[in-house]
């Protein structure tokens, strides 16, 4: 499925790729934020770090009414807040959504799948 933006020169449509991209580029911005996680591990057989072609499956667009629903998979840094992080996540992306993409975020949902130890 697809966002359709109605203008006066005709129909804008935005793919649920490019919004998981923009998504992915917003949560991958945040402070305390490692990377992507695959929302489904076993399925997709990644257990790793997604790359930023990859980060639709770590995002999940629905598509509402009057705007999106965002569910976001990540893997945050360990000794970092995750209520912090994960908030930050949240404004963040319903930013950049707003901004770049002229799509409303009703919701964005930061589900931590992980949690990894920085190398020095």
């Amino acid at each position: 499925m697809a966002v359709k933006i109605k203008t006066p020169a005709g129909t804008i449509e935005i793919t649920n790729d490019v919004i998981a991209t923009v998504v992915g580029g917003a949560a991958t911005d945040i402070y305390g934020i490692v990377g992507m996680a695959s929302k489904n591990q076993i399925k997709d057989n990644l257990n790793g770090i997604l790359r930023k072609e990859n980060y639709s499956k770590g995002v999940v667009v629905r598509q509402e009414e009057n705007g999106v629903a965002v569910d976001v998979y990540t893997i945050v840094s360990y000794g970092t807040k995750i209520s912090e992080v994960s908030r930050n996540v949240q404004e963040k992306v319903k930013y950049n959504l707003e901004t770049l993409l002229g799509v409303t975020a009703n919701s964005v949902n930061v589900f931590v799948q992980g949690v990894r130890v920085l190398p020095d």
